[in-house]
């Protein structure tokens, strides 16, 4: 492993990458949000099993992508209180399959949410019930994101990107999976939910350019789509939400590392991932 690691180090030197390989740096583990310097994000990837949920801070925003299956809430409003953070600013979920929404009315419930907004494809479940019930209880609107919508706070870009079609033949819940993006100084950030080949069809179409950190679509399944959108992505850094039981699969750890990409399972532990505008320092926090 640690020959491993020092190969990788060696070759992004030689590609000229700015990213940063830590492992457990706990002196950037417990940083609040008041103490972030100015265009700083940090990203914190919660370990939830084959479910997603991320921690999205700037020193002037919160912003949560998913909320993992239904009693992760109560994980995430602990970290969320653990690090003295008492509101978000957005509440993003990507789509309505239970490993995304079934956490979020906990926090709903538990957190001053500001603005939550939302696919297009809602879901006959009881956790997307759950969820419109505590968004009535908060007085809440959820914004159904049906355009291509740019947020700024503080120096950072955000770009939510939405299905282009209302309903897919082909995994209609995956493919209405809002895209998000993250822009910090000179580095770029993307969380795909769970798109599957429709919806990276649809990005690649309407959208370019290479990302330094890349939350890798649908829990790390190969898709032959992923092919050409790791092409056109080239991340830096790869983060994939997976478990012990539902694993990554090999055949995308291969094209990630054919890409040169330090990857990141949250089967292992929580990862965190700093961005301060020019490099992205991504690590296991252990703790």
């Amino acid at each position: 492993m640690k020959k491993f690691l020092i190969f990788m180090l060696t070759l992004f030197m030689l590609c000229g990458c700015s990213v940063n390989i830590l492992e457990n740096d706990s002196s950037r583990s417990d940083v609040s949000l008041g103490e972030l310097p100015d265009g700083e994000v940090t990203v914190y990837s919660f370990k939830a099993g084959k479910a997603d949920a991320h921690l999205i801070c700037g020193r002037e925003f919160t912003m949560l992508i998913d909320c993992g299956e239904k009693g992760f809430g109560k994980e995430i409003t602990g970290y969320l209180s653990a690090h003295g953070i008492s509101s978000l600013d957005y509440l993003v979920i990507t789509h309505f399959d239970k490993d995304h929404v079934g956490g979020a009315a906990k926090v709903i419930k538990d957190t001053d949410v500001k603005r939550v907004l939302v696919s297009n494809c809602p879901k006959d479940s009881g956790e997307y019930h759950a969820f419109m019930e505590a968004l009535g209880e908060k007085s809440l609107t959820a914004e159904v994101v049906r355009g291509r919508t740019e947020l700024r706070i503080g120096g950072v870009e955000t770009v939510i990107c939405p299905p282009l079609n209302d309903t897919y033949r082909d995994s209609p819940s995956n493919n209405s999976s809002l895209m998000t993006i993250v822009r910090c100084g000179g580095c770029s950030m993307l969380f795909a939910g769970d798109a599957e080949a429709a919806r990276l069809d649809e990005f690649m179409r309407t959208e370019t350019g290479h990302y330094d950190y890349v939350k890798i679509p649908y829990h790390g399944h190969f898709q032959q789509k992923l092919v050409p959108f790791l092409k056109m992505t080239s991340p830096r850094v790869a983060v994939i939400t997976c478990s012990d039981d539902q694993p990554e699969d090999p055949q995308v750890m291969k094209l990630l590392a054919a890409e040169g990409t330090a990857v990141y399972l949250t089967r292992e532990a929580p990862v965190k991932a700093v961005c301060d505008g020019r490099t992205v320092a991504a690590f296991y926090d252990r703790q």
